[in-house]
C-alpha cells in the first residue's frame, strides 16, 4: 500500500515537472515574456522615453515585424496608448501588413483598423513627401532588418531620414537586433557605380550594424543635419544571433519566412542576378539552391570539401512553384546550418557561384545586374574568368578594413565592441542642404546649415560665424549661395564652432543619357538617366501633352544629339515622348492619349522619374 502510495506521488511529481516544462517552452516560443532577454527598442520608448513623444504628432514606419516581445503590434501599443498622438502610418517594401511581393507597387490607404492614413513608400516615391509629413511632427522608424546591403528596409529608414532633413521634423529610431549578429562585415563597400535604389547610402553586402548604428552613421558621414535619436535595446550584444535574443520571430518578408531564412540570405542571394535558383518559389527559399542542370549529390560533395565553417551541403532536388523554373526540376544543395556565428556569408555565396559555375560553364550565365547586386563593378568578370574564390574576396578586403575601422566602428552602440574602438558617445551633427548638390557653370545654389546639439536642441547658427571652404577651383560660397565657376567635382565645407559639415558637389552640364520606359498595372513608368541627381526641372500642363525641362540640359549617352521621338507601347495614357534642346535647356513633350493625367515624380539618384497614373 505504502509502494502504491509512493509511486502515485512520484506520478504527479513528474506530471508537475512535466508541466512546468511545457509551460517554460511554450513561454520561451512566444519570446520575451517577462521583460528577461533583450527587450526593443519600441518597449524601451514606451517604459523609458515616453517624454520624447509628448505633445507631438506621431507618424510609424512599420511593417508585420514591428511588435513587442509579447508579439503586440507596435501599431496597437502606440494607437491605444493614452499619451501617444499616432496620425499617420508608413510602410516599406511588401506593405504595412506584409502581404505584398517583393518589388510589388504598394499604393496608399486608409487603415480599417485605427483610421488613419497608410502612405506607401514603396509605390511611387521612397521617400516621405512634404504633403504625407503635414500632420507629422516626429517619425518614429520600427522594422526588423535582416543585416544584407540589399535588403531594401534599411533604405526606407535612410530616405525617411532625408524627408526628415529636408522638411524639419525629427526621427526615432526605435532599435532591433541584427540577425546575423553585428560582429562580421563582409564583401565589397559598394561603389558609387553600382547604385540602383540605395542612393547615397553605401555598404558592404553583410555590414555587421542595426539600424540605429546605421541611422547614427549616416547622419553624420553624410551631415544630413537631421535630428535624430535611437531608443536602444536593453540586452543586445553584437555576439548574438537571433535565436540569442529571446524574441519571437516574425518573417520579414513572404520570401523570408524564417531566422535561418535570414541567417543565410546575405550569402546565398549572391546567386541572384544569374541563371540559378536560389529556391524561391519552393518552402525554403535561400537554402535551397542550384539549376535544372545541376547534379546535386556532386556539388554537395564539391562544396563539403571545400570546409566552409558554419554549415553543411545536402544534396538535394526541388520543383519551384513560381518565379524563375517555376515547374522544372532543379538539382543542387541544401544549406544546412551548424553553427550561425561562424558562417562567412560572402565566402559561401561567392563558393557555391564558383562550384555551381564549374559543373557547366556553357550553361552558367550573368546578368548585367550582378555588379548591382554584389555592389562591386569588377567582381562580374572576376567569377566569370575563374578567379579563385580567395583571390576575388582579396580584391576587395584592403578598403573594406579601412571604411570598418575609420568609418563604421565610430558609430556603434552596442557593446562588445571591436578591439581598439569605443562606445559611440552621443554628439551634435551639422547638416547641408540641399542633400544633392549639382550645378552648371555660372549657376548658383542656395545653401541652409542646420544642425543639433548632443542633447537634440537646435543650433543657433550664425551666418557671420561659419566659415565655408570648396575644394578643387570649382566655385565659392558667398552669401549662404554656392556659385559655381569651373567644371569638375569638389567638396563644399562648412565649420561652425566645433561643428563640421561637408557636401559632395559636382559642376558639370546635366546630361540626358536615355529615356526608357515600363508600364505597370496602374500607371506608366518614364525614366530620365541623367549623369547627376538634380531637382530643379519644371513640369508644365497642357491640352494633351506633359512639358519636362531640365536647365542647363545637354542630350549624350544613347540619345541622338539632335532630338528625336521615343515610342511608347502598350501604355493607356501615352503614345510618345519627344525630345530636344533649345536656350541652354533639354525639352521633354510626352504626348498624351487622354487631354491630361495624374502623374507622381517619385525621387531616385541621377535620374527623373515620372509616374503617369492609368
Amino acid at each position: 500500500m505504502k509502494f502504491k502510495k509512493l509511486l502515485m506521488a512520484m506520478m504527479v511529481l513528474v506530471l508537475i515537472m512535466s508541466s512546468a516544462l511545457t509551460t517554460s517552452s511554450a513561454n520561451s516560443d512566444k519570446g520575451n515574456n517577462g521583460k528577461s532577454g533583450v527587450m526593443p527598442g519600441v518597449e524601451v520608448l514606451l517604459e523609458d522615453n515616453l517624454d520624447w513623444l509628448k505633445g507631438k504628432r506621431v507618424g510609424l514606419i512599420t511593417n508585420p515585424t514591428g511588435v513587442s516581445s509579447n508579439l503586440e503590434s507596435s501599431i496597437d501599443l502606440l494607437y491605444n496608448h493614452p499619451d501617444v498622438n499616432l496620425t499617420a502610418l508608413f510602410g516599406p517594401e511588401h506593405g504595412i501588413r506584409g502581404n505584398r511581393e517583393a518589388g510589388e507597387y504598394v499604393e496608399s490607404y486608409i487603415d480599417e483598423k485605427t483610421g488613419l492614413p497608410v502612405y506607401s513608400l514603396y509605390g511611387s516615391t521612397w521617400k516621405p513627401s512634404e504633403e504625407m509629413l503635414e500632420e507629422v511632427d516626429v517619425l518614429l522608424f520600427d522594422i526588423q532588418d535582416i543585416g544584407s546591403n540589399v535588403y531594401t528596409y534599411i533604405y526606407t529608414l535612410g530616405f525617411a531620414m532625408e524627408a526628415a532633413a529636408e522638411y524639419n521634423k525629427e526621427l526615432i529610431v526605435l532599435d532591433r537586433p541584427n540577425p546575423i549578429g553585428g560582429t562580421k562585415v563582409e564583401g565589397p563597400l559598394r561603389s558609387e557605380d553600382t547604385v540602383s535604389f540605395m542612393g547615397r547610402f553605401l555598404l558592404p553586402v553583410r555590414h555587421g550594424m542595426t539600424v540605429g548604428e546605421l541611422a547614427t552613421m549616416w547622419n553624420h558621414e553624410y551631415s544630413m543635419g537631421v535630428d535624430l535619436k535611437v531608443s536602444k535595446m536593453k540586452g543586445w550584444k553584437r555576439s548574438m544571433h537571433f535565436e540569442d535574443t529571446g524574441l519571437p520571430w516574425v518573417m520579414t518578408s513572404p520570401n523570408i519566412p524564417t531566422k535561418e531564412t535570414a541567417y543565410l540570405y546575405a550569402g546565398t542571394e549572391l546567386l541572384d542576378d544569374t541563371s540559378l535558383s536560389t529556391g524561391l518559389g519552393t518552402t525554403r527559399p535561400f537554402e535551397m539552391v542550384g539549376a535544372p542542370w545541376i547534379d546535386g549529390e556532386g556539388l554537395a560533395e564539391e562544396m563539403n570539401s571545400r570546409d566552409i565553417n558554419g554549415v553543411t551541403f545536402r544534396s538535394a532536388y526541388f520543383t519551384p512553384m513560381f518565379g524563375k523554373y517555376e515547374g522544372e526540376l532543379v538539382g543542387g544543395v541544401q544549406v544546412h546550418i551548424d553553427n550561425p556565428s561562424e558562417i562567412d556569408l560572402v565566402s559561401l555565396g561567392i563558393n557555391l557561384v564558383d562550384a555551381i559555375r564549374d559543373q557547366d560553364p556553357e550553361k552558367f550565365e550573368m546578368t548585367s545586374s550582378y555588379a548591382n547586386l554584389i555592389g562591386d563593378p569588377d567582381v562580374p568578370d572576376m567569377i566569370m574568368n575563374d578567379m579563385p574564390v580567395d583571390e576575388v574576396i582579396a580584391s576587395w578586403e584592403e578598403e573594406l578594413n579601412t571604411w570598418v575601422s575609420e568609418v563604421r566602428n565610430q558609430y556603434l552602440l552596442y557593446n562588445p565592441y571591436p578591439s581598439g574602438s569605443n562606445p559611440y558617445k552621443e554628439e551634435g551633427n551639422l547638416g547641408i542642404l540641399p542633400l544633392d548638390l549639382t550645378a552648371s557653370t555660372d549657376q548658383s545654389v542656395e545653401l541652409e546649415l542646420k544642425g543639433f546639439d548632443k542633447n537634440g536642441e537646435e543650433l543657433e547658427i550664425d551666418p557671420a560665424l561659419v566659415d565655408w571652404t570648396v575644394s578643387n577651383d570649382i566655385g565659392y560660397v558667398e552669401n549662404g549661395k554656392f556659385h559655381a565657376e569651373n567644371k569638375g567635382q569638389g567638396q563644399i565645407t562648412a565649420e561652425f564652432n566645433d561643428y563640421t559639415a561637408s557636401r559632395d558637389v559636382r559642376v558639370s552640364p546635366t546630361f540626358i543619357e536615355n529615356i526608357r520606359y515600363g508600364i505597370h498595372s496602374n500607371y506608366s513608368r518614364i525614366v530620365l538617366d541623367l549623369n547627376k541627381t538634380v531637382d530643379n526641372y519644371e513640369i508644365t500642363e497642357s491640352e494633351g501633352l506633359l512639358q519636362l525641362e531640365i536647365p542647363y540640359g545637354e542630350i549624350n549617352g544613347d540619345l541622338n544629339e539632335k532630338g528625336g521621338t521615343v515610342m511608347v507601347d502598350d501604355s493607356p495614357v501615352l503614345t510618345s515622348i519627344d525630345y530636344h534642346t533649345e536656350d541652354d535647356k533639354f525639352v521633354a513633350s510626352f504626348n498624351l492619349i487622354e487631354d491630361d493625367v495624374e502623374y507622381e515624380t517619385p525621387e531616385f539618384s541621377s535620374r527623373i522619374v515620372v509616374d503617369l497614373q492609368h
